[in-house]
């Protein structure tokens, strides 16, 4: 061998390969897993469509071919259409702040107010997007700030994943320790019968601990990084991102002018609607597209831009966002090959039946193994349904009575619904190339930094389910 040969390693595939090959292995599925089906009624105290507990049955197999497979990529994007564009209009509106200097002057004169505790920025927008999240349950809401952020954060001396942490991470925590979200408790409280919000107290306490946990979780690699920039996992790594971002001297030189501040009211009216609207107005993702619209021409306008430069401007943060939102439609594909093979209330069955069995087999110990079951249960079948309200739909009219017959209280239940359904979002691979396409970055470095932040979450979910099973919850 010539010494001026050398040797290849491993090169991850592209973001977009993997998610690829994963919507294969579910066209695979669809060829080998029985296909089955649960009838669905309307629940007359929510209204909602549900799962008809012990009415599941195997249904002619429905195996996706070759071209049925491209044509469900592309219902994929059809499906997730209204978040592909959320995710637009809201980087849409950030950028226009970031370009006409009001979020760059904002960050500079809270930096300059921090000082040398300017890493106290990281735990004060964690700890603010996790009480959203929990309480208000807002996650998607946060894409559009996430390359923003990362902007702020490798300004401030850290990587990328730092602002993603500041933003989506903290918000996800939050919104998977939900003390009021009504997108998942709510939902899930309704269906299984319980008074909502019972068990505040429990929950609150979850909050905490694994808002902690996220926070200290980050500090400990943002103060790693900081000491020793080789440290970080995106070291020597080209983000795909288009907008070259401001030294931290440059951010703290920034002084707010008059058009910046009236873009700062401008950004808190729409925070404030935000909130509101959400809680209030019951506003989700179209309602919030139009806000983030209003805000973007507002916004550019006071800001003394024209119409032309804030079509521009648009334009931009299209292109910006556009590798992160083609990651959304993409991973869509995966859930629409299993739902066109029939597929998911196969798994579904398959994983709720051994609880059962399980659980009448164990006596008193069952109660501890069937709570910890369904946590699995529910972390797995969060891979499939990325939904929370339409998870709850699907998988609580079965846990709701499962929980009875083996003696465990329902809001034990909704308990695992909750960890399962929130935490492995930041794990399973919707949310790892999600986050990643909108960080432009490699999708297996993220994974290295939040996967053993998924496992210390884990175990902690387990002991609460232990705890809530101990003091019959």
């Amino acid at each position: 061998m010539s010494s001026n040969t050398k040797k290849k390693g491993f090169t991850m595939p592209h973001n977009y390969v993997v998610i690829f090959a994963i919507i294969v292995l579910a066209m695979i599925m669809t060829y080998v897993v029985p296909a089955g089906a649960y009838d669905r009624a309307v629940d007359p105290n929510t209204g909602r469509t549900v799962v008809v507990d012990g009415s599941f049955h195997f249904v002619d197999q429905t195996p996706v071919g070759l071209f049925r497979f491209f044509g469900c990529i592309a219902d994929g994007f059809a499906e997730v259409a209204d978040i592909i564009f959320f995710v637009i209009f809201a980087y849409g509106w950030i950028n226009i702040l970031m370009e006409n200097g009001t979020f760059n002057a904002m960050v500079g004169s809270l930096m300059r107010k921090l000082g040398d505790r300017v890493e106290l920025m990281i735990p004060v927008f964690m700890l603010f997007f996790g009480v959203l999240g929990s309480t208000m349950g807002m996650s998607e809401e946060t894409y559009g700030l996430v390359p923003a952020f990362a902007g702020i954060a490798m300004a401030m001396g850290y990587d990328a994943f730092i602002g993603c942490c500041m933003t989506y991470v903290a918000a996800a925590t939050g919104f998977a320790s939900a003390t009021l979200n009504p997108f998942t408790i709510g939902v899930a409280m309704g269906i299984a019968g319980v008074e909502y919000p019972y068990g505040l107290g429990y929950r609150i306490l979850i909050f905490i601990v694994f808002q902690c946990v996220a926070i200290f979780y980050v500090m400990r690699y943002a103060r790693r990084i900081k000491a020793d920039p080789t440290k970080s996992f995106l070291y020597g790594t080209k983000l795909n991102m288009s907008q070259d971002g401001l030294t931290r001297e440059q951010l703290m030189a920034l002084k707010m002018n008059k058009k910046n501040i009236a873009c700062c009211v401008v950004f808190l009216i729409t925070v404030f609607f935000l909130v509101f609207g959400t809680i209030q107005w019951g506003w989700y993702i179209s309602e919030l597209s139009g806000l983030f619209i209003i805000a973007m021409i507002v916004s550019g306008v006071v800001g003394g831009m024209n119409a032309n430069e804030i079509a521009q401007s648009f334009v931009r943060a299209a292109k910006d966002m556009m590798f992160g939102a083609m990651v959304i439609g993409l991973s869509r594909g995966i859930v629409v090959v299993l739902n066109n093979g029939n597929v998911i209330d196969t798994i579904i069955h398959g994983l709720s039946t051994p609880l059962m069995t399980m659980g009448e087999a164990l006596g008193n110990l069952g109660h501890y193994v069937t709570a910890l079951g369904m946590l699995v249960v529910q972390n797995l079948v969060n891979f499939f349904i990325g939904s929370g309200s339409g998870q709850a739909s699907a998988v609580m009219p079965i846990m709701a009575p499962l929980a009875d017959m083996v003696g465990l209280t329902r809001q034990t239940a909704v308990l695992a619904f909750q960890f399962g359904d929130g935490y492995s979002n930041l794990f399973w691979p919707n949310g790892i190339f999600l986050m990643a396409g909108l960080m432009g970055a490699p999708a297996d470095k993220w994974f290295k930094f939040v996967a053993p932040l998924f496992g210390i979450m884990f175990c902690f979910q387990c002991l609460f389910m232990v705890g809530a099973v101990a003091i019959g919850f």
